[in-house]
């Protein structure tokens, strides 16, 4: 058997397991875990070629996959401390507050209302990463002022979903561009403007497209009544510090990178929910919050570790590089013609794995090829969450259906009305991709 053959033998059986798996319904994090057990095993069983190779000891398999659940630690420090900090945020009443101004000030202008909740909608993956976490921190409130403007149900879990699928792709922090750069040992410098461009437009034309004919009838007094009550003492000042101490604190290593010091993302997110606790006028309760965050988010940080096991298991066992390599040899047209349907579809089924899987082997090709790796990266980025809402494991479009309380057809409504954005989504993604050299040489990336 020649190691091409055992390669082969290998992704064969991460597809059988996984597909058994999911047939008896295993969740995401443990059929991913099984997968790459069920590799392993075929790995010490199957024969290893013409090549011969020395016995694999039961300790350098357990190095293997303890090792594998370290790849992507700082990843997980960076989501968790910045969900900690957007959910001190909301219990603070910070969020209650800033939406109540917002329809106060500006329904009846109902454009800038909608670029304002488009904004705030936004905030929040933005900051984690987890379009999850943007549908579970705001998804709610502002799909209560799109209901009071008149947005039917189906349009209206449709548009939550798409901001949250454009604030997870959205800067400072998109895990699949950090995945992928880590596996491809590049740096993650140089993906604002792509990225923010790319899920700015998307979100925005989500945003108009999917609330057009819709006009703001009912009084402010009503809307407001459907909202919940801000605690007494915020005002503007108190409730943008947190940020503006978050974005001081990432933009100065940036603009004074000589002397500013290295703080760390996660560390950033903490001393930006320090600054949560100073300002609230509302006694938070730190212990509860924190407890709070770590079960909302268990299920995305098990599958960020588990997705660090089978990268691990993949590369020791040949299979990676056989994956990487059937990426590279294949035609650019085709990728061009054919990723628009790829990553999106794999989202849905594999979740943050496609960014290590699929992300760093793309990379490599178009690295080789003299195109612009940061735009391709920035453009699949955007892709990659539109998935979200795609069997089997449909995370964003689960949070949306569930936090909507929506009472339609899940395909026939909801995805239906998502469609349209979502193809804008992709198109916009593409044709950036095929033109990356001269969209990153205009950006200086």
């Amino acid at each position: 058997m020649t190691m091409l053959q055992h390669s082969l033998l290998v992704i064969a059986v991460i597809a059988v397991v996984f597909a058994v798996a999911k047939k008896c319904k295993v969740c995401t994090e443990l059929t991913l875990l099984l997968a790459a057990v069920g590799a392993v095993l075929a790995h010490l069983i199957l024969p290893m070629g013409e090549d011969p190779r020395s016995a694999l000891p039961f300790t350098e398999i357990i190095r293997h996959l303890v090792e594998g659940t370290f790849n992507y630690f700082d990843v997980c420090m960076t989501f968790l401390t910045a969900t900690f900090f957007m959910t001190l945020y909301k219990e603070a009443g910070g969020v209650n507050y800033m939406v109540r101004q917002i329809v106060s000030r500006f329904y009846k202008k109902r454009v800038l209302l909608l670029l304002l909740l488009t904004v705030v909608m936004m905030i929040p993956g933005a900051v984690t990463g987890s379009g999850a976490t943007t549908v579970l921190t705001v998804g709610g409130l502002v799909g209560s002022v799109l209901a009071a403007m008149g947005v039917n149900e189906d349009r209206r879990v449709a548009l939550i979903f798409m901001l949250a699928a454009m604030s997870a792709a959205c800067p400072p922090i998109n895990l699949w561009a950090m995945m992928a750069a880590a596996g491809a040992n590049m740096p993650y410098v140089g993906f604002t403007w792509p990225l923010l461009i790319l899920s700015g437009v998307g979100a925005l034309f989500a945003t108009f497209y999917l609330t057009r004919g819709v006009r703001n009838s009912k009084p402010v007094e009503e809307v407001l009544g459907t909202l919940p009550e801000a605690p007494g003492g915020w005002n503007i000042i108190r409730a943008f510090v947190p940020f503006v101490v978050m974005i001081v604190l990432i933009m100065g290593a940036r603009i004074f990178p000589a002397w500013w010091p290295v703080f760390g993302l996660p560390m950033i997110f903490m001393l930006s929910g320090a600054a949560v606790l100073i300002c609230s006028p509302k006694k938070v309760n730190i212990m509860e919050t924190a407890m709070t965050t770590v079960k909302n988010l268990k299920e995305l940080v098990g599958i960020m570790v588990v997705v660090g096991v089978l990268n691990q298991i993949l590369t020791l066992t040949g299979a990676r590089g056989l994956v990487s390599l059937a990426v590279v040899i294949l035609p650019i047209w085709l990728l061009f013609a054919a990723l628009w349907l790829i990553l999106p579809v794999a989202e849905g089924v594999l979740q943050y794995a496609v960014a290590p899987l699929f992300g760093v082997p793309l990379i490599m090709l178009f690295n080789m090829l003299g195109y612009n790796p940061v735009v391709a990266l920035s453009c699949w980025s955007v892709m990659w969450p539109v998935g979200d809402c795609l069997p089997p494991t449909a995370v964003v479009g689960r949070a949306a259906v569930m936090e909507m309380d929506y009472k339609g057809n899940y395909y026939k409504g909801f995805i239906k009305n998502a469609l349209v954005p979502m193809l804008v989504v992709l198109a916009l993604c593409t044709v950036a991709m095929i033109f990356n050299k001269e969209i990153g040489g205009f950006l200086g990336v």
